[in-house]
């Protein structure tokens, strides 16, 4: 599953990869998260959560492309990752240099409570 959620007065959008991820809901989550980012001004930040992905479907990089360039074209100024797991990193860091032209700046935590901590909340 994906799930894209933000909230206006935080300047945040979030992002939890779930379970099993397929391209078709990476698809179908370009269109979530565009109308979310239409309510954000420029300068928002971004928190993605892998902590309960299992596996994405072969092929995912391309969508997950498009869902960074999106947030690239809005004006993401902060990214923080959750990654408990290691293992669970999908090549973030590479598809990044390719897809975030404006190089926000990007925090890899372990847990959720980190997360916050980098938010500034």
């Amino acid at each position: 599953m994906f799930l894209a959620t933000s909230n206006k007065l935080k300047r945040l959008v979030c992002v939890s990869l779930i379970q099993q991820v397929r391209i078709e809901e990476l698809q179908r989550g370009i269109a979530d998260v565009a109308a979310l980012l239409d309510d954000l001004p420029s300068g928002f930040r971004l928190l993605v959560d892998l902590g309960h992905l299992e596996s994405m479907e072969n092929g995912s990089a391309t969508e997950i492309g498009r869902v960074m360039e999106l947030f690239d074209q809005k004006g993401v100024e902060l990214i923080v990752r959750v990654i408990p797991d290691p293992t669970k990193d999908i090549g973030l860091n590479i598809l990044s240099l390719f897809h975030y032209r404006s190089r926000p700046r990007t925090v890899t935590c372990e847990t959720m409570s980190e997360a916050v901590e980098q938010l500034s909340f």
